[in-house]
């Protein structure tokens, strides 16, 4: 996940929430690139903030499970890609 502007001139300092919740789901795992906790809440501290993962049965299941959590994460300040991993599953079914 980035900073809305990224990689041109980006925001800083927007609150990330729903992180704990994004946790919760199944093989999910959360890697902060550029946050910073100030008061027991998370802030966006650069361009690239956020690296959602997950595991799964399947490329499919993991790419489901690691939307899943982003899909937990509250951040107006931020986005996503949505293609990640589209090529590799257009791939493994053929």
């Amino acid at each position: 996940m980035a900073s809305h502007g990224y990689p041109g001139n980006y925001e800083k300092g927007s609150e990330i929430r729903g992180i704990e919740a994004a946790r919760c789901i199944e093989g999910v795992h959360i890697f902060h690139a550029a946050t910073e906790r100030r008061d027991g809440k998370v802030f966006a501290n650069g361009g690239r903030v956020l690296n959602v993962s997950a595991l799964g049965r399947s490329l499919s299941e993991a790419r489901a499970h690691a939307y899943a959590a982003v899909d937990c994460i509250d951040w107006p300040g931020g986005f996503c890609r949505r293609d990640i991993g589209a090529r590799a599953l257009t791939r493994c079914s053929s």
